[in-house]
């Protein structure tokens, strides 16, 4: 059977499957249900890597990498004797991936699309799991797949979005300068829309040849791990990327070469102290970033700091999978009614109109305007006459949002779809924070 064989999904009608591409807490969620549906009598099969912090019961567990374990499951499947558990012993070569089949999803139901140029990540930190489940050393597609994946998507109708879901997309910087960014910059050509993001490490900022390089390739923005600006929580976390260096500084290099900087913030570590809630705030507003995921520490099973925190009988209840719904499964030393206590004063000020449309203004300040933008079809010309309403109108941030949309006509007008892309940002991450965060689901009564 052949790889492609193999993930088409042959013979897969009557089962319950859980694949990779997911999120930790949807992987959680999907293995309770896949429990619930045991009376359904369907197969229940979890896929991926993600598998391994599932603790629910499932008929069976397709670990590690698809292009190892997947195919041996399938052939036993259809030789109806399928086994338990299926484990790869090493990494597998990202030349044996196929191309998916993206006839069998709706892309008009997905806000982007996702391809995946390496996998592993040349550093280790303590609380993420992505070394290992990948690996230390970065592996790599060839430019010529990944032309090839693109071409794929472009030619099904697709110009939005594109996250290249690598986990430290400049892992390889020598093959990124002189390979896959020039392809890219190529192939986009004669092409319209499809916008890149991406995740990489802080050290970005250290090379001006490859962020003008990603800017010319269409990447608009980058998610970065920036956890937190006290060192002692750095060295704590071992996160020695973002060490010794002007993080502030960093991000501000960014936005000024064209990309927008997504970053991510934990508190929760053994060294964090009540003044750390202030100094987050305080950076984030500084820095302009506007998607500031803030989370508390997680422990997740299988890092580092799970087995430290196990040890020290830290570690409370099951792994969520998620880090941003304001609960954690460790025993934080400051005690958990500070931690929360801290954390809700850092969602509520930031994410407040007056201070998150501020950021806003300081974000587009500094942000070099991009050369490629997405098309203006009617659900962007419908979103905007909705935002005007509902946010312009109706909501609480009336004020803030016109005022924000005549600044930017008046001193950043190239960037105006974006101020009004932010806005919108800011109102979902507001009720997201007012139904999960700031909301006792016991009491019914709101924290805030």
């Amino acid at each position: 059977m052949s790889d492609a064989e193999c993930f088409s999904g042959t013979n897969l009608d009557h089962c319950d499957v859980f694949g990779e591409l997911k999120t930790e807490a949807f992987y959680v969620a999907e293995a309770r249900e896949a429990q619930a549906n045991k009376a359904k009598e369907e197969l229940q099969l979890i896929l991926g890597p993600m598998g391994i912090v599932v603790e629910e019961e499932v008929d069976h567990l397709v670990l590690d990498e698809a292009e190892l374990t997947l195919p041996s499951f399938i052939e036993d499947l259809q030789n109806g004797c399928p086994k338990r558990v299926y484990r790869a012993s090493g990494f597998c070569g990202l030349h044996r991936t196929p191309i998916p089949s993206w006839n069998l999803i709706r892309m008009k139901r997905y806000a982007s699309m996702c391809i995946q140029f390496s996998r592993g990540c040349p550093f280790n930190c303590e609380f993420c799991n992505v070394t290992v489940l990948f690996g230390h050393r970065p592996r790599l597609k060839t430019t010529q797949q990944v032309i090839a994946e693109l071409d794929s998507i472009y030619d099904a109708g697709w110009r939005g979005g594109i996250f290249f879901v690598d986990d430290n997309f400049i892992g390889n910087k020598g093959y990124l300068k002189t390979q896959l960014l020039p392809a890219l910059i190529d192939w986009r050509k004669d092409k319209k829309g499809c916008i890149f993001f991406t995740e990489a490490s802080i050290n970005l900022a250290d090379d001006p040849e490859l962020l003008d390089l990603m800017y010319k390739a269409g990447f608009d923005s980058v998610f970065i791990g920036i956890e937190s600006p006290d060192e002692a929580s750095l060295t704590e976390c071992h996160k020695t990327q973002n060490k010794n260096r002007d993080l502030l500084q960093d991000v501000k290099i960014i936005h000024r070469a064209g990309l927008q900087v997504m970053g991510g913030f934990i508190v929760g570590f053994d060294s964090d102290t009540h003044s750390t809630f202030q100094r987050q705030i305080d950076f984030i507003q500084k820095s302009g970033i506007v998607t500031a995921m803030v989370g508390i520490l997680q422990a997740i099973p299988g890092t580092r700091l799970f087995d430290r925190l196990w040890r020290e009988n830290r570690v409370a209840s099951a792994f969520t999978g998620d880090n941003i719904d304001g609960t954690t499964n460790i025993v934080p030393k400051m005690g958990m009614d500070r931690l929360l206590d801290g954390y809700r004063s850092i969602m509520k000020q930031i994410y407040s109109p007056e201070t998150f449309y501020r950021r806003v203004k300081t974000f587009l300040k500094e942000l070099r305007a991009p050369e490629i933008s997405s098309p203006f079809d009617v659900q962007r010309f419908l979103a905007l006459i909705r935002s005007g309403f509902w946010l312009g109108v109706w909501g609480k941030e009336r004020f803030q949002y016109w005022h924000l949309l005549l600044w930017t006509l008046i001193r950043k007008p190239r960037l105006l779809s974006l101020a009004v892309t932010l806005a919108i940002y800011g109102h979902h991450f507001r009720r997201i924070c007012e139904k999960y965060i700031f909301f006792d689901s016991d009491t019914g009564i709101s924290l805030q």
